[in-house]
């Protein structure tokens, strides 16, 4: 049951750290973003997000290597 776990968690941090950093360039470039000397609640509140992602991307992987070891 353990390596099923671990296998879940590394799936996770796999999808997370691929998926949410290409999402970065969209939000940037996005008009509801701002300026890059002004950015709006829009562009903060969605790195908040891919930070919170890439986080629990590297709290999956080490729980996951920890199951396994």
């Amino acid at each position: 049951m353990e390596t099923i776990a671990a296998i879940a968690l590394f799936a996770n941090a796999v999808f997370n750290a691929v998926v949410w950093p290409r999402f970065y360039p969209r939000i940037a470039n996005d008009t509801r973003a701002g300026e890059p000397g002004a950015r709006t609640a829009f562009y903060r509140v969605h790195v908040v997000l891919i930070t919170v992602a890439l986080v629990l991307a590297a709290a999956s992987l080490v729980i996951g290597v920890l199951l396994l070891v």
